[in-house]
């Protein structure tokens, strides 16, 4: 890098090295336009993709994607959070900064339990992608390369690799968003990353010398790949294992912009192999982008969390003193339904535990009902007609529509009138989500906070994320279906 910049950098580390960002919202936040209750948020500033989920030793790490001096993207560092039950966070000072090699995009993080690299037992390593802005400039499309830093202090500083980058750019201009983990089947350790249209994966016997092995993608397709996952889960209900490859897609998703998607497969040590024209999607809201999974879990299951935004919008957003949240927690679940694979997700047990007991509701006539403005509820439907709906609103006319089409066999949200939405041309809309099933009873766990809805239905098979900016909050809810074949049930928050 120039001089210059150089000395600036220097600077900017200097008298910001030390900055530590509130733990939690304070009382004046909490009441700040469109801050969620219970959803993560910068204290301020800009954030997008989280990075290096990894859990050690009893909490949960929540690193991201952040700029600390804009509302809007720009040069990128890794904020840094932490958890014991991943409803409550505790914000910790900015983990990774820019430096001569570049800014620090997306990656992930591992316990190297067996001191494979030599960085010390059961370091934390956090494997990330540097982002060159002065090769970018001068043309060079080699300037995105695959970089390391370890922590001996479970995660609260870094020691960069002085070896770094580990990974070189193989001269493909989107080279980015590595993503590793331990392959207890195949012994090594695995790193997929996205290379524009496609998926790499690397092997590595210690994080710092690494193997190209493959590569996978959709043929004739030239839409942008990012943040790639690709980790073994158990078929529920049978013993057969299946490898799972996550990838966010940056446009022409479902419903228009940005989504995550996946792929169900085998993993021979090498290669992913799958139907690469079987391309399904973890979520079918217009918000929910990035999604990644924990490292080093503590039990055998599938945990994660995604930005809840969409590129099409996300810099315009309505808000302040901050931008963007995280979505909640989810666990993922793989199971086969009429004959196809299907990854259900669902809000992790400690995301119920915020809320207080449960109070039943039903709806004996189609009168609106008072609600919190940030809520859980669990809806019970048998739908009859074509269409069938719910609505939440407040007393301004925003209005936030839920529903189902029988015939179609799908969910939708409709937030057109649910607030502010000049600021693009992408964001008002109603948005649809198809179930791989029609049962007969239409099972709804619909998660309100502020400015956000996440709907997970018939537990977790079709799931919808969706942000909103009313005017005030959304406070009552209404429904045109009779008492016979719907019920509602309200939670609280503690």
């Amino acid at each position: 890098m120039p001089a210059k910049f150089s000395l600036a950098l220097m600077l900017f580390l200097m008298f910001n090295g030390c900055r530590q960002k509130v733990a939690t919202p304070s009382a004046t936040d909490m009441v700040e336009a469109h801050r969620p209750l219970y959803h993560f948020t910068p204290d301020s500033m800009w954030m997008n993709d989280p990075n290096g989920l990894v859990y050690h030793d009893g909490e949960y790490h929540l690193f991201y994607q952040y700029y600390p001096d804009s509302t809007v993207w720009g040069p990128m560092h890794w904020g840094h959070a932490v958890s014991r039950d991943l409803m409550h966070w505790e914000d910790l000072p900015i983990a990774l900064y820019p430096d001569s090699l570049g800014l620090i995009f997306s990656g992930s993080c591992v316990i190297d339990s067996a001191n494979t690299s030599g960085f010390g037992q059961r370091s934390m390593v956090a494997i990330f992608t540097h982002h060159h802005m002065g090769r970018e400039k001068a043309g060079d499309t080699t300037f995105q390369y695959q970089s390391i830093a370890w922590s001996e202090d479970k995660g609260r500083t870094f020691k960069k690799y002085s070896g770094n980058p580990v990974i070189a750019n193989p001269g493909i201009r989107d080279f980015r968003d590595p993503k590793v983990s331990w392959d207890h089947i195949h012994k090594q350790w695995v790193l997929i990353l996205a290379a524009y249209d496609k998926a790499m994966i690397y092997t590595s016997p210690d994080l710092i010398h690494w193997q190209e092995s493959s590569t996978f993608g959709i043929p004739g397709d030239t839409r942008l790949w990012e943040c790639p996952d690709l980790f073994p889960m158990t078929v529920k209900g049978s013993g057969q294992t299946k490898w799972v490859l996550m990838v966010s897609i940056q446009k022409l998703a479902p419903n228009g912009g940005t989504a995550t998607s996946y792929f169900v497969g085998d993993f021979d040590g090498k290669k992913f192999i799958a139907n690469p024209k079987d391309q399904k999607w973890l979520d079918y809201g217009k918000d929910n982008y990035a999604f990644v999974t924990w490292s080093n879990l503590p039990g055998p299951f599938i945990r994660g969390i995604g930005w809840m935004s969409n590129w099409q919008y996300a810099q315009a957003v309505p808000t302040k003193k901050w931008r963007s949240a995280m979505t909640l927690p989810r666990d993922l679940t793989l199971q086969k339904i009429n004959g196809s694979y299907v990854l259900s997700s669902m809000p992790t047990a400690e995301v119920f535990d915020v809320f207080e007991p449960a109070a039943s509701m039903a709806m004996l006539s189609d009168k609106p009902v008072q609600i919190p403005e940030a809520c859980y509820l669990d809806v019970k439907w048998v739908p009859g007609a074509s269409e069938e709906k719910i609505s939440i609103f407040n007393q301004q006319g925003d209005t936030l529509i839920i529903g189902c089409q029988r015939q179609e066999n799908r969910i939708f949200v409709d937030r057109t009138k649910a607030g502010e939405s000049s600021f693009s041309k992408d964001f008002a809309g109603k948005h649809y989500g198809v179930l791989p099933v029609w049962r007969d009873t239409l099972s709804l766990r619909i998660f309100l906070d502020v400015a956000s809805l996440e709907v997970f239905a018939n537990n977790g098979e079709c799931s919808m994320t969706e942000i909103f900016f009313p005017a005030t909050p959304l406070n009552m809810l209404q429904t045109g279906t009779s008492a016979q074949n719907m019920s509602v049930g309200f939670r609280k928050l503690k």
